[in-house]
C-alpha cells in the first residue's frame, strides 16, 4: 500500500495532538494518510494498552486515515538501535509516502525527542540500496516536523479551520489521558489539567499573524521549494 503522507509519533495520540487538523483537511481533499505508533504508551499513567489501542483506532477512523499501525517497540525505550532504526527504516519502505512527519526535535518529552531522531534517521536509510537490500528502496520524501508539547520555529503553518472540529473530536477519544473520570482510578498528569484548551489556544496563536482562526505549526530542516505563481505547487 503505497501513501501520500505518513506521520510517526511515540505514543498514540501524538500526531492528532500536533496535527490531526491537518490529517482531516488532507485525507477530505482524498490524500491517502497512516499513522505509525512507534509504541503501545505501555508506561502511561493513565489508561491501559488495550484502551489506548481502542482510543487510537476510533481517532484514526474519525480523521479518514487510511491504516495505523504500532510497531510495539518500547515506551521509554526508544533508544537510537539498530533494531528500532530498522523497525522504523521498514515501514518507510513499506508505505513509500510522499511526505514523512515526526515531532519536533526540542519536546519536555524524551520519547519525541528520540522518535523524532530515529525517523531522521531512517527517512535517510530508506533510500540507500545496500541497507536492508530485501526491501525496495524508497527515494528520501520531505520531512516535517510537528509540535506536541513544546513551539519551536515555525517553518509552515496549514489553516485548519475548517477541520479543527475534527481535531477536537479525534482528541476526545483519548478518554483514559485526557479526562477525569469520576469513579475511576486516575493519576493526575498534564493532560488531564487543561492540556486540550491549552492546544487549542497554541492552534489560535499560531493562526493569529495570518488572520487565520485555527491553524497548526510545522518546521523542516531543509528549504522548502514552493512556486510562488502555482496554487496548489504543495501538499502542505
Amino acid at each position: 500500500m503505497k501513501l501520500d503522507i505518513l506521520i510517526f509519533g511515540a505514543h498514540a495520540d501524538d500526531a492528532e495532538i500536533g496535527m490531526a487538523g491537518t490529517i482531516a483537511k488532507h485525507t477530505a481533499a482524498g490524500f491517502s494518510v497512516g499513522l505509525c505508533d512507534l509504541t503501545a504508551a505501555e508506561m502511561s499513567s493513565n489508561g491501559t494498552v488495550e484502551q489506548r489501542k481502542l482510543e487510537a483506532q476510533q481517532a484514526a477512523d474519525l480523521l479518514g486515515v487510511k491504516v495505523r499501525t504500532n510497531l510495539g517497540l518500547p515506551d521509554r525505550g526508544l533508544f537510537m538501535t539498530q533494531e528500532n532504526l530498522d523497525a522504523v527504516t521498514a515501514e518507510i519502505r513499506k508505505f513509500s509516502p510522499e511526505l514523512v512527519f515526526a515531532p519536533y526535535w526540542e519536546d519536555r518529552h524524551p520519547d519525541h525527542i528520540a522518535c523524532s531522531k530515529l525517523v531522521e534517521e531512517a527517512v535517510f536509510n530508506a533510500k540507500l540500496r545496500k541497507y536492508m537490500p530485501e526491501l525496495p528502496v524508497v527515494t528520501a520524501p520531505q520531512l516535517y516536523f510537528y509540535f506536541i508539547n513544546d513551539l519551536g520555529r515555525t517553518d509552515l503553518i496549514v489553516d485548519v479551520t475548517d477541520h479543527y472540529t475534527a481535531k477536537e473530536n479525534a482528541l476526545s477519544c483519548y478518554r483514559s489521558q485526557f479526562q477525569k473520570t469520576p469513579g475511576e482510578e486516575y493519576v493526575s498528569t498534564p493532560l488531564n489539567n487543561g492540556y486540550i484548551e491549552r492546544i487549542r489556544s497554541r492552534d489560535t496563536l499560531l493562526g493569529q499573524r495570518r488572520l487565520i482562526p485555527y491553524a497548526e505549526g510545522f518546521a523542516t530542516k531543509v528549504p522548502h521549494a514552493v512556486d510562488l505563481f502555482t496554487t496548489g505547487s504543495s501538499h502542505v
